[in-house]
């Protein structure tokens, strides 16, 4: 009786939880597209500005190229963001070898005391230097 209990509870809890999400969500969602709305006036006015000022053309073009500086400034800072998670990538990875290499030469001795324990460490470790071996080389190389 009492496992049903908190079951129900526990149910009726984790649908007040989502139904709570998922109106946050919506609510977000419209602020983010008001938001939008609200920015593409603000640039349609300033552009207006600008046409009166100093002309139709002139305007249009400063606009377009000031649009595509602002898209590769985002480009380049996406592209130098891959390359620092690459990096970090690339060293978590050789931490990760760091350790359990540590892990395996530290429970190798526990594990050949055992009767019988001998081949399953061994064959692991064979498995594991065949593939630190193989895992640098490319599918087109013939060796």
């Amino acid at each position: 009786m009492l496992a049903s209990l908190i079951a129900a509870f526990a149910s009726g809890e984790v649908s007040h939880v989502v139904n709570r999400a998922k109106v946050t969500a919506i609510a977000y969602l419209l602020a983010a597209l008001c938001g939008l709305c609200g920015i593409g006036f603000l640039i349609g006015a300033g552009y207006i500005a600008a046409a009166r000022r100093y002309g139709d053309l002139e305007a249009a073009i400063v606009f377009g190229v000031g649009f595509i500086v602002i898209a590769l400034i985002i480009l380049a800072v996406r592209a130098i963001s891959l390359r620092s998670r690459a990096r970090r990538a690339r060293r978590r990875g050789i931490d990760l070898a760091a350790i359990a290499s540590v892990a395996v030469a530290s429970a190798l001795p526990t594990l050949l005391k055992g009767k019988g324990g001998i081949i399953a460490p061994i064959v692991a470790l064979a498995a594991y230097a065949i593939y630190r071996e193989n895992i640098g080389k490319k599918r087109d190389d013939p060796e």
